[in-house]
């Protein structure tokens, strides 16, 4: 019933050959749990999380990726997220043409294998919108077509509590934030994570979110790999000393 990360080693293809960035990632994620993600720039946080989510860009060269005892390393990026896996990206991208609407419609209709009753679908659709303080019309508009930074961040939430995956990957959702955008985004988080069997690894520069989303652990994630692991005091102690004696003992 868990997210289980073992020994993963993922490399990049470059100009001068293959570049390996993750280096070993170990990590399990158990229902109910939230595990933060902080490191500096370049660290490999997104390399993770678009690895995990299947990106053919990056190349699993080792190690393991299994929810629920189902190996993820295996299956296509749909097949990943149908067995319960749901990437907020970083940066999410523009679909012109394909209305946020039939984005989460034709989105839950491949998780679960038929469509939503539309009546129902629409009203679930409107209130997750109204939630994240986002007026109905805005799932008439073209998939982050246009958006600002916040109605993205909020549009990723609203889709997570709509898909209702079993654990979540989120991307620096809190980056570009304004002091009410970031509660609104973390209280949709919250929602998904009252219920019991859900995970969430959240991916961060910043303690800031910390203060809206309590975490279960703070990890400090530096060259590719974690070194250092404890509870949210850690993330005060990153915020008070920076991340330089973890990227000596990185290097080390």
């Amino acid at each position: 019933m868990s997210l289980v990360i073992s020994g993963l080693h993922v490399d990049v293809q470059t100009e001068a050959g293959p570049k390996e960035i993750l280096k070993g990632v170990d990590l399990t994620i158990n229902p109910g749990e939230v595990h933060a993600m902080m490191g500096p720039n370049g660290s490999g946080k997104s390399t993770l999380a678009y690895s995990l989510a299947g990106h053919p860009k990056y190349r699993i060269t080792a190690g393991s990726v299994t929810l629920d005892g189902t190996d993820l390393t295996t299956l296509s990026v749909d097949e990943r997220a149908r067995a319960g896996l749901f990437l907020a990206m970083q940066y999410p991208v523009e679909v012109p043409g394909v209305s946020v609407a039939n984005f989460l419609r034709t989105a839950k209709t491949a998780l679960t294998g038929q469509p939503p009753k539309v009546r129902t679908w629409v009203k679930e659709v409107n209130a997750a919108l109204q939630r994240l303080d986002l007026d109905p019309s805005f799932s008439g508009r073209s998939v982050n077509e246009g958006f600002s930074g916040g109605e993205k961040k909020r549009s990723d939430i609203a889709q997570l509590e709509l898909l209702n995956p079993r654990y979540a990957v989120l991307d620096e959702t809190d980056s570009g934030l304004d002091i009410d955008a970031l509660r609104v985004v973390s209280e949709g988080v919250n929602r998904y994570m009252a219920q019991a069997d859900r995970g969430v690894l959240l991916i961060t520069h910043y303690t800031r979110v910390l203060q809206y989303i309590r975490p279960t652990v703070v990890h400090v994630y530096v060259g590719g790999r974690i070194v250092a692991s404890g509870g949210p005091e850690l993330g005060d102690r990153l915020e008070a000393e920076g991340y330089e004696k973890f990227e000596a003992r990185a290097d080390a």
